[in-house]
């Protein structure tokens, strides 16, 4: 027989599964590294299965690392978006309730000093016998009398 031609033995169907699954765990391993960590695990405690799936424990390997930079990624992506979130938010919030604090004593102190002569007295309270005025509306009613009418309505039945 030729060298380019050997024969293979032939494998029991327990073989072939093993090989079927060590195959998955190759395609597998580069894209989930809790399973990576698992292999891992399996293949540094057997040295000779390291041996033999050497490429399995480097990608194994290479995913972890993968997996711990993505991790520090995110952190590090986290912290600048707190950061962002803080300075554009919560620092000038911070900074407008403390000089509208300062500012708000301030503009109090420079309103004038209310004249008292202008003040008008407060209303007595009424008693529960005396009916309350009727409250007038600012709106002109078509059929009310223009305001100079009305003043000279009043003073009329106050002079007789």
């Amino acid at each position: 027989m030729s060298p380019e031609k050997r024969p293979r033995p032939k494998r029991s169907g327990i073989e072939t599964e093993e090989e079927r699954t060590w195959v998955e765990f190759y395609r597998r391993v580069r894209s989930d590294a809790a399973l990576a960590a698992e292999v891992l695990v399996q293949l540094e405690r057997d040295v000779e299965m390291k041996r033999s799936h050497l490429a399995l424990y480097l990608s194994c390997k290479e995913t972890l690392r993968r997996e711990k930079a993505r991790q520090a990624r995110h952190k590090r992506i986290g912290f600048f978006v707190r950061w962002l979130t803080h300075t554009l938010f919560v620092m000038p919030w911070q900074a407008l309730r403390e000089f509208g604090g300062e500012s708000r004593d301030i503009a109090i102190e420079m309103l004038p000093e209310p004249e008292r002569s202008n003040r008008q007295a407060p209303l007595p309270p009424s008693s529960p016998g005396v009916a309350t005025p009727t409250r007038r509306s600012r709106k002109a009613r078509p059929d009310a009398p223009a305001p100079a009418e009305a003043g000279a309505e009043k003073a009329e039945p106050a002079s007789s």
